[in-house]
């Protein structure tokens, strides 16, 4: 991965670059103190991540941000701030993570970590994936194989990680994907929901589930993923829409108007 750090403080800067440079194989190709001065460099090279601070001069990382956000290339937004209060825009133009100072460590070495695996997901995906998994596959089939309990291929494009990392209390604790049951928005998080535990992810919904088994969940809501699988009930609710019983958890999950019907079409109702 290449990526850029966008920071007016010299110290933070270089404390940053560190940090990277020990925990992960990240590249750093350029360091900036000017938000145009970013612009200008990204519009004749290529970048995968940007640890981008906030308050920094010409164009303030928020607004540099949403600029970037439009590319069609979007590289990954770090925000690195001493500021809590643009959390939550922060993750509505769907920044990777919010990162705040003063930094520590162990935050830093989880962030790394997360990113490098999201990463190679996604190259993965645009590979076309290994094997089976990069066979295209009919929504029919990918409701047959939920439905016989067995995992069909995945659809086209879409990586097939078994295993999948979740962060509580600053460790990283590995589960199959088949332990997941549903993953919900909130704010600035993701929370994921296993049998037993809760985990709140620093991404946004749509990132997590990029990287999810494509034949297993379901998008069913903006702010919503489920696994297929554990479904147990398909409640009829109001505007023809559904809310989704779980097995084993006492849990609703609703299915939205514009998702009912490739539902349905999953599900064969």
């Amino acid at each position: 991965m290449k990526g850029i750090i966008v920071e007016d403080e010299f110290l933070a800067m270089e404390e940053l670059d560190y940090l990277i440079g020990k925990n992960s194989s990240v590249e750093i190709v350029g360091k900036f103190e000017d938000g145009i001065d970013v612009l200008k460099f990204l519009q004749s090279s290529d970048v995968d991540v940007i640890f981008l601070d906030i308050n920094i001069p010409s164009l303030d990382g928020v607004l540099l941000a949403k600029s970037i956000s439009k590319f069609a290339n979007k590289p990954y937004i770090v925000f690195t701030t001493a500021y809590k209060e643009h959390a939550a825009e922060a993750f509505e133009i769907e920044a990777f993570d919010y990162i705040l100072k003063p930094y520590h460590e162990p935050r830093i070495a989880a962030m790394l970590n997360k990113l490098e695996s999201m990463f190679a997901a996604k190259k993965e995906r645009e590979n076309g994936g290994t094997g089976d998994s990069a066979a295209p596959h009919a929504p029919g089939a990918s409701a047959s194989a939920v439905s016989g309990g067995t995992p069909g291929a995945a659809p086209e494009g879409r990586s097939v990680n078994r295993r999948i990392n979740l962060h509580k209390d600053d460790k990283i604790i590995v589960v199959d994907a088949d332990d997941i049951y549903y993953a919900s928005a909130q704010e600035k998080t993701t929370l994921v929901y296993t049998r037993k535990e809760e985990y709140a992810m620093p991404m946004s919904i749509s990132d997590f589930q990029a990287g999810l088994p494509g034949e297993q969940f379901f998008r069913c809501h903006r702010s919503y993923t489920v696994n297929l699988s554990k479904i147990r009930e398909i409640v009829p609710w109001f505007n023809n829409t559904y809310l989704l019983r779980l097995r084993d958890i006492d849990a609703e999950v609703p299915v939205s108007r514009s998702k009912v019907k490739e539902f349905r079409q999953l599900m064969r109702i």
